[in-house]
């Protein structure tokens, strides 16, 4: 938050002192000749190329600035004296004050402030003109697309975020209302109100002492009782779980109260507050809130026309969802990557394009060299459900091949497995062609479903019911989609069906997410991503602002 707006206030009004000089100059007209002016015709142009020489300097390295002050023939936008500046000082300086609410870095303008108290010159004006552009585009992009570059703090994160020019955001802000332009610029999805709400009552909530106590137990479970229990009844009470209670024993009620916490962080809700549940009660609030500043950078992120009818796969809650209209219309269960380096889900968007019914699986060639040839060189008749293939597209006899001849750089052959009920990819893929080769596809395994973090794939996303998903992509384009479907499957040849509106998809990370109704859901963060950004918030200057009202 800006700390002393006040005297912030006064020091801009200071340098107004200079700038109304500024203001007439730019208000004067064509300058003549140089044999007919006037001493005091040149002494304005002087001013005015003092100025502009400064502003020029002072913009020299940023591109973006520079070329804005190029364009408008490096006339003022903040210092000079006519209302329209006046008006653009003041809102920029209430969006400021505002910023923490966004989980933004605190805007210190103690240093902007000093300068302009220290106003000797227009070259001086000049240089504080530019520091005041400088501070509007750092809050104009940070609340518009986000503060950081997402790449530079996770190789996993590939997204590409909608970052507007600095020049174009400028010129925009000059022509417009100023305080209707920067209320516009933050995300307008209803997740991204709904969690600036949730980070105030957070905020709140920890100014006036948190949850409580953690709970001093590893493990409850109902029919217990104690002091463990009162702990835990008490931590309940305070996140809004339960209401006020002299219970001293694990009753149905707080069983009650516990399945519904564990609802809500993506937990097997048994009703038991094992050691995976009492983790999660006695996370803090203040990781919470670190959760929900998280978010809300990642909501900056994807801050973009995500499709009426988008895919919408979170990572952290093991699901890929339909979405229509702003609605969910289908949920399945989903397996990401293991986390480990290169089998970890990637970050981005793209467009669905097609689905490949009874698919073949051609295996990555870091898959086949790095664990297929191990097991062929113990045993040549390893994986028999796989052929060998050639550089001209051969089946290869196994047992004219020495394996032991070759090393994962010179190893020679593709390897690929048939359409069939075995395939890894199942008997359904959906294509939305990428530079990552990720997409989403049916599974022979599907015990693994029924597992709280399902983490086991080499980075492409396992669907729990792949088949229900395909009927209702293909319910856009006839009316009979699951006829459609089979009659395609019962061929058990490997056929392309493409989907008449190409549909958005988008693989997101969220560990806090902010649903229309019920409390707040957390999950965990199975790749450290979010911990990551975390750190790199901090260094970018966000810190928690707690409320103290």
């Amino acid at each position: 938050m800006i700390s002393n707006a006040l005297p912030q206030r006064r020091a801009i009004h200071r340098a107004t002192i200079f700038a109304t000089l500024m203001g007439a100059l730019f208000l004067t007209g064509p300058i003549a000749p140089a044999t007919a002016q006037s001493k005091n015709d040149m002494a304005g142009q002087a001013k005015v190329s003092a100025f502009a020489q400064a502003v020029a300097e002072a913009a020299a390295r940023d591109t973006e600035i520079a070329a804005f002050y190029r364009d408008n023939g490096y006339q003022p936008i903040w210092t000079g004296s006519q209302p329209q500046d006046l008006a653009r000082r003041a809102a920029l300086l209430r969006a400021l004050s505002g910023a923490a609410d966004h989980g933004l870095p605190d805007f210190n303008t103690t240093e902007l402030n000093t300068r302009l108290r220290n106003v000797a010159s227009l070259r001086d004006l000049g240089r504080a003109e530019v520091e005041l552009s400088k501070l509007f585009l750092s809050y104009a992009q940070g609340v518009n697309s986000g503060v950081l570059t997402p790449s530079k703090v996770d190789s996993g994160i590939v997204r590409k975020v909608p970052r507007q020019d600095g020049a174009a955001l400028l010129a925009g802000f000059v022509s417009s209302d100023p305080t209707r332009f920067l209320k516009a610029l933050p995300p307008k999805s209803p997740e991204y109100a709904r969690l600036m709400k949730e980070k105030l009552r957070l905020d709140h909530q920890i100014a006036h002492g948190g949850w409580g106590a953690p709970v001093p137990a590893s493990s409850l479970k109902p029919g217990q009782a104690g002091a463990s229990v009162v702990a835990l009844r008490n931590r309940l009470i305070r996140m809004g779980y339960l209401s006020r209670s002299a219970s001293q024993s694990y009753d149905a009620t707080i069983q009650k109260a516990v399945q519904q916490f564990q609802e809500d962080h993506g937990l097997t809700n048994d009703g038991v507050a094992g050691p995976g549940t009492m983790d999660e009660i006695n996370t803090t609030p203040e990781a919470r809130l670190a959760s929900i500043i998280v978010a809300l950078e990642r909501e900056r992120w994807t801050n973009m026309e995500r499709g009426k009818r988008h895919i919408w796969v979170n990572l952290t809650d093991f699901t890929a969802k339909i979405v229509d209209g702003g609605r969910v219309t289908f949920t399945t269960r989903s397996v990401i990557g293991k986390n480990i380096h290169d089998q970890r889900s990637p970050e981005f968007s793209d467009v669905m394009e097609f689905m490949v019914i009874n698919p073949t699986w051609n295996v990555p060639r870091s898959i086949a060299t790095k664990e297929y040839l191990p097991m062929l060189k113990r045993n040549p008749n390893a994986v028999s459900h796989l052929k060998l293939i050639d550089s001209r597209g051969r089946v290869v006899n196994r047992s004219a091949v020495n394996f032991n001849a070759f090393s994962a750089k010179s190893f020679p052959f593709a390897i690929k497995q048939p359409p069939s009920s075995r395939n890894a990819l199942g008997l359904v893929k959906f294509m939305f062609p990428n530079k990552y080769n990720i997409y989403l596809h049916d599974t022979p395994s599907k015990s693994l479903f029924g597992r709280e973090v399902r983490a086991f794939s080499h980075g492409c996303i396992r669907l729990s019911d792949p088949f229900d998903f395909a009927y209702a992509l293909l319910a856009r384009q006839t009316s009979d989609p699951e006829g459609t479907f089979h009659k395609v499957l019962n061929t058990g040849r490997e056929t392309r069906v493409d989907l008449e509106q190409p549909v958005p998809v988008h693989l997101v990370y969220r560990t806090a997410v902010a649903p229309a109704k019920g409390r707040m859901n957390y999950r965990r963060d199975v790749y450290g991503r979010d911990a990551r950004i975390w750190e790199a918030l901090q260094n970018a200057g966000v810190a928690f602002g707690h409320a103290d009202g």
